[in-house]
């Protein structure tokens, strides 16, 4: 059983969406485990349901979104600091330029 506060779209989906703003070091249930929120998590971002290997296929609404460019333990946000889409090219605000990584 998953906290509240997220919201699993599809059953095999491995992100859980944030139903409301999560504090810092607030403490989620997460498939019957207590984990302590690292970061806020702004509503509406996509959480880690579980350990995400990097490489590992984000699944959203049970369809691929893109993939893990690092190892995301379970609890933490899920975004484009951490994933890439296997779809669109990447804007790379820092560098002020478009990135096709496939």
């Amino acid at each position: 059983m998953n906290d509240s506060k997220l919201l699993q779209l599809s059953p095999g989906d491995n992100v859980l969406v944030a139903r409301a703003g999560i504090r810092a070091g607030e403490m989620l249930a997460l498939d019957g485990q207590a984990i302590a929120v690292a970061t806020a998590i702004p509503l509406g971002f996509k959480v880690a349901a579980r350990d995400l290997a990097a490489g590992e296929k984000i699944i959203k609404y049970g369809a691929p979104i893109g993939s893990a460019t690092q190892a995301i333990r379970a609890g933490e946000i899920v975004h484009t600091h951490n994933m890439q889409s296997d779809y669109l090219p990447t804007y790379e605000r820092e560098k002020g330029r478009f990135v096709d990584e496939h």
